[in-house]
């Protein structure tokens, strides 16, 4: 319970800093507008207004900045001194949220208001389902366990993981959740009438949430059977092929790559289509964790061969009808 409570106090403290500093610029901007000529010439309030100008005149420059500070450097030195670096898992859809309320909310900031609030609350959505299925997964601890993808790096890289962590955890996804959360700052800096392509976009992001929702519900509920058959000493189920996961074999990742390909479909409605980049790297970086999921899932010996056939017959991502496994009509005849 200690433990569990510290963590909660650290993860509510630690984009702080962030914040804090966004806020005064906020109010600073409001009473004296962002502008050089309105400080008066001492050097110190000079220095001031160059750094308040700047940061009118960045959106994002001033979002990047403040990423590398607070989230790359603060929550690396917090998995250094914790020996785990479980608190960027947490944040990885508050800080979705956080960027499109900060592009919403910028002084240079123009918009649809249609538009905006439509993504604002599907974002929200999206945040809460994510986040809550990270919670009931960890059984509503805080900071209970590292990802297995982290400890996995932590093992090959030994020694060096100290400085390596900051690199492949925090500015990886650095680049990765600034170039995906693009689209947020198209949608908020151009003001146009909503069309049918807004439409398209809502459309395809609520059924990404919505495909998301159930096949991780699906995915908790198998878990969650399983241990209880292992408490029982009955055999366990070696794979999920019910439900959703009867058609796709990551339905998971496949509603999660919807909701960004919608979003993606906002910008690239508002005359950005180079937006599309950040949904395609998730894409691709979601290929990737395809490949390291199914290896480990056939390093069982209890499942393997199950998931082989489970490989064979059923699509990767996209849902589809079952397909005959491999050599099935050979040995039949």
């Amino acid at each position: 319970m200690g433990r569990n409570l510290k963590n909660a106090v650290i993860a509510l403290l630690a984009p702080l800093p962030s914040l804090l500093f966004y806020l005064y610029f906020l109010g600073h901007c409001t009473e004296h507008g962002c502008d050089i000529s309105s400080s008066s010439n001492s050097s110190s309030s000079s220095f001031l207004s160059l750094v308040w100008n700047w940061c009118y005149q960045h959106p994002i420059l001033l979002a990047s900045l403040l990423f590398l500070l607070n989230v790359d450097l603060l929550f690396w030195l917090i998995g250094l001194l914790q020996s785990s670096n479980w608190l960027i898992d947490v944040y990885w859809t508050v800080i979705t949220v956080l960027l499109m309320h900060y592009y919403a909310t910028h002084p240079l900031a123009k918009f649809n208001p249609w538009r905006s609030k439509a993504v604002m609350l599907m974002t929200w959505v999206w945040a809460m389902r994510l986040s809550h299925n990270y919670f009931r997964r960890e059984k509503w601890q805080w900071g209970a366990r590292e990802d297995w993808r982290f400890i996995d790096m932590r093992r090959q890289y030994g020694k060096n993981w100290w400085w390596v962590s900051f690199f492949s955890i925090y500015v990886a996804q650095q680049v990765f959740l600034i170039g995906v959360c693009m689209p947020f700052y198209v949608i908020h800096s151009v003001d146009k009438p909503w069309n049918f392509w807004d439409t398209v976009a809502t459309l395809v992001c609520i059924t990404g949430i919505v495909i998301a929702y159930c096949a991780d519900t699906q995915l908790y509920n198998f878990v969650a059977s399983n241990e209880k058959l292992k408490q029982l000493g009955k055999p366990v189920e070696p794979c999920l092929d019910k439900g959703l996961w009867r058609y796709s074999r990551h339905p998971n990742y496949f509603g999660e790559q919807l909701w960004w390909w919608g979003l993606a479909i906002f910008g690239w409605n508002l005359g950005c289509g180079w937006t599309v980049v950040g949904a395609l790297i998730n894409s691709m970086c979601l290929a990737y964790v395809t490949v390291l999921v199914e290896r480990r899932m056939l390093e069982k010996d209890y499942r393997a061969e199950a998931y082989r056939v489970y490989q064979e017959t059923t699509s990767v991502w996209v849902p589809w009808f079952k397909s005959s496994p491999k050599g099935r009509k050979e040995k039949d005849t």
